[in-house]
């Protein structure tokens, strides 16, 4: 089956995803926020006030296998790219969206080409990168509740619009959220039409059409400044019920 279908099955159907911290298995289930009797819900996250909860996302095919064994901060590896700072801070819906200091928050994404670490030799994924663990990192988050990651810019594969994937526990390894980075397309596109992205193309799936956005990206965008000369910084902040 190749990708671009699995992730149609995958992503039609909404469930709740239970995730231990020692992720052994790859989960395609999107979990869905809880109802609330006090919250506004819309397609883009939970909201009260200006407090909105990140909109949950699945983890895809592709998650991380031992989250726990990458504390790292410059995620890399051999991987070449367009260099990307990634700034994620943690707030706390349950504290007026406060820093959440101590949550453990891990990431992973796919290279310039659209492959990922850990995985490969199939159908899916034909390109064997099942002994390497690129593009993947955790870090505790700061008092702020900031943890700051170097990496590439992500490439992209087909059926998916450019994202990075993020999920986040408390200080006990209690799962808080899974959720994904969406980026401006603007700067996606200056990004793949130069250096390793080239050869690849611009990608074929766009934010609004990506199943996984569906429900809209207001929680999920980030903000994105710099340039392929001298690299970009990600801003985003995911809020949590801690």
């Amino acid at each position: 089956m190749e990708r671009k279908e699995f992730l149609k099955r995958s992503f039609s159907a909404l469930g709740i995803a239970a995730i231990a911290p020692m992720l052994t298995s790859c989960t395609t289930e999107d979990a869905v926020e809880p109802a609330s009797t006090t919250d506004t819900t819309t397609g883009t996250g939970t909201s009260t006030g200006s407090c909105t909860v990140t909109s949950n996302e699945t983890e895809g095919p592709f998650p991380t296998k031992t989250p726990a064994s990458l504390v790292t901060s410059d995620i890399t590896s051999d991987r070449q790219g367009t260099k990307l700072t990634i700034n994620i801070t943690v707030q706390n819906k349950n504290n007026s969206c406060a820093g959440l200091a101590g949550a453990l928050v891990d990431i992973w994404h796919c290279d310039a080409a659209g492959n990922y670490s850990e995985y490969g030799g199939t159908q899916m994924q034909s390109t064997n990168y099942q002994s390497v663990h690129f593009l993947r990192g955790r870090q505790v988050s700061d008092s702020n509740g900031l943890v700051t990651f170097t990496s590439i810019y992500p490439g992209w594969y087909s059926g998916r619009a450019t994202h990075i994937h993020v999920h986040v526990y408390n200080a006990t390894g209690t799962s808080l959220k899974v959720s994904q980075i969406a980026f401006p397309e603007d700067i996606s596109k200056v990004v793949y039409a130069q250096g390793v992205y080239a050869s690849h193309g611009q990608a074929d799936t766009t934010n609004a059409r990506d199943n996984v956005f569906s429900d809209g990206t207001t929680t999920n965008m980030s903000v994105v400044t710099g340039s392929p000369s001298a690299g970009y910084v990600l801003t985003w902040a995911i809020v949590v019920e801690a």
